[in-house]
């Protein structure tokens, strides 16, 4: 939006809001676009700026914990239209929303489904549910059932849902949701495994969930789901921390002190460009590699300290008390700028663990936009002589992705 907002209606902002969301290709469905046309998303976050409230990339924290990590918000509109766009509502669906935020995605289900009541809500802090049951109630969305509970329960007083919406970011996907969820009903979760986040939505069939898209996201995570994600510093300074999933055997101890040993640097020879995602590469390592896990890096180290690719999520991969992360480094010719993604290592296994990485580079880069694994979820007993190819386990479930007819 490049006109002076100071200036512009509501209506008008919404209208370049939609479009630009339009254009990114979300919103593909016209009955997502027509809702987020009709709604007032700024009488959900009467807190922000117009201009904030329409921004197309922009969340808005709405409640924090006292320590200023964020609880709840409106999550970016672009965002809203891709989950919309997953979950595929059709008129008279019963639905479940897991994390209430601030009321306005509760409203939009109201208008797809074409009945208030048929959509539930549910927050686990009193204070969100109050503030979305007065924005609903004054948009004239009322009827909606706003549940304070917790959200890993689910609500079965209205059960069975059609369409199932969580909000806020699972490790893994609560015994309740399964049973509460319709069979051939639809369930979008922000799910995270092996340090990155998707937007996955599922198809609910013969037992079990199949998805059919995934988008990278991050989201707030589900209150009480800690213990799935483990973490550890491994600097004195615990600027520098690893995040891995409980099945992963990361011993950060074995890793205090290895960004300090010599480092090693690989290139892959394969460059991105400008705007270009490099996410799928950290996605198809999750298929077939164990090791892969989060490095988080604070704002105050050094390159030359530690160097990882930029963004929110940076892939690593951890052997012992080997680490490896990936890098890049920018190319410029006369009439444009790539980046060349290579590896960083240290340990004593760092000069193959860079080199596999950089291999692995190279093998995900000639297909690089045309492949998206399928993820399907079993229920936790479910023996591997069943599964379509290796898990990775879950507390009440067994994550299993796949390329085509094979685990490539």
């Amino acid at each position: 939006m490049d006109a002076d907002t100071t200036t512009l209606s509501p209506e008008t902002l919404r209208a370049e809001m939609v479009a630009t969301v339009r254009k990114a290709g979300y919103a593909r469905r016209s009955e997502v676009e027509r809702v987020l046309l009709d709604t007032p998303r700024h009488e959900f976050v009467p807190d922000a700026d117009l201009a904030v409230a329409y921004d197309p990339w922009q969340a808005v924290i709405t409640h924090r914990f006292e320590d200023g990590r964020s609880l709840s918000c409106a999550s970016a509109p672009w965002l809203v239209a891709a989950m919309l766009d997953q979950l595929d509502v059709q008129p008279g669906d019963r639905i479940l929303e897991v994390g209430a935020g601030t009321g306005y995605n509760a409203c939009l289900l109201a208008q797809l489904t074409g009945r208030a009541d048929l959509v539930t809500t549910i927050d686990i802090d009193p204070d969100v549910t109050a503030k979305a049951k007065r924005a609903l109630t004054a948009t004239g969305y009322g009827d909606v059932h706003v549940i304070t509970s917790d959200g890993a329960l689910g609500y079965p007083d209205h059960a069975p849902y059609d369409r199932m919406i969580v909000t806020v970011s699972p490790w893994h996907i609560p015994a309740q949701w399964w049973k509460q969820l319709a069979p051939g009903g639809r369930l979008v979760a922000p799910l995270r495994w092996r340090g990155q986040g998707r937007s996955v939505a599922f198809t609910y069939t013969e037992g079990r969930l199949v998805s059919d898209s995934l988008h990278l996201c991050g989201f707030v995570y589900l209150v009480g789901d800690g213990e799935g994600e483990l973490s550890g510093a491994i600097t004195a300074d615990e600027l520098v921390t690893l995040h891995w999933d409980r099945d992963q055997p990361v011993d950060p101890e074995a890793l205090r002190g290895v960004l300090d040993q010599p480092r090693v640097t690989a290139w892959s020879g394969t460059t991105i460009g400008r705007n270009e995602s490099h996410d799928g590469l950290w996605l198809r390592l999750t298929v077939t590699d164990p090791r892969v896990c989060r490095i988080k890096v604070h704002a105050d180290v050094p390159p030359e300290v530690c160097d990882p690719v930029r963004g929110w999520w940076r892939m690593a991969l951890v052997d012992g008390d080997t680490l490896v992360y990936l890098t890049a480094r920018r190319l410029e010719s006369s009439d444009e700028v790539h980046w060349e993604l290579g590896a960083i290592g240290h340990g004593p296994s760092a000069d193959e663990l860079t080199a596999y990485l950089c291999e692995a580079i190279r093998s995900w880069a000639p297909e690089r936009k045309q492949h998206t694994p399928s993820l399907t979820v079993y229920p936790a007993d479910t023996p591997d002589s069943e599964l379509a190819g290796p898990a990775i386990d879950k507390t009440h479930s067994r994550f299993v992705l796949t390329y085509g007819d094979s685990t490539e």
